[in-house]
């Protein structure tokens, strides 16, 4: 099986040695989306708007894997604060109809740039 490195501008480029999507088979695995916009490298503001902008930076990059919200099989999100818990759950189920992936959701000492929360994905393609 081939391992295929996935990239797309319309999601930030990865802030350390990673690659923002790997591609082997059917599945593509999705590293950590900050709340970052793409265009400024910016973190938003807040951390509904984050975690809005982080589901928006995972579906650029299932887009460009050939995949979408709907093919996702796991998530993992970390938060910075588990008080934060109801305000992304919120945000998250709007990008699903319903049929929810696997998930955890776990709270971290710290995230990269200061971010408040990150999600990271796998789905098949």
């Amino acid at each position: 099986m081939k391992k295929e490195v996935i990239a797309t501008t319309k999601a930030p480029g990865a802030v350390g040695p990673y690659v923002q999507a790997a591609k082997a088979g059917e599945m593509v695995y999705c590293s950590g989306q900050l709340g970052l916009d793409p265009e400024t490298g910016k973190l938003e503001d807040g951390v509904e708007a984050q975690a809005h902008r982080s589901m928006k930076n995972l579906g650029a990059v299932l887009e460009k894997a050939g995949s979408d919200y709907g093919r996702i099989v796991k998530t993992t999100i970390f938060l910075a604060d588990m008080d934060d818990f109801a305000k992304v759950n919120e945000v998250y189920k709007s990008y699903f109809d319903g049929d929810y992936p696997a998930r955890s959701c776990v709270q971290v000492a710290k995230l990269p740039l200061g971010g408040l929360v990150e999600i990271e994905c796998i789905a098949c393609v």
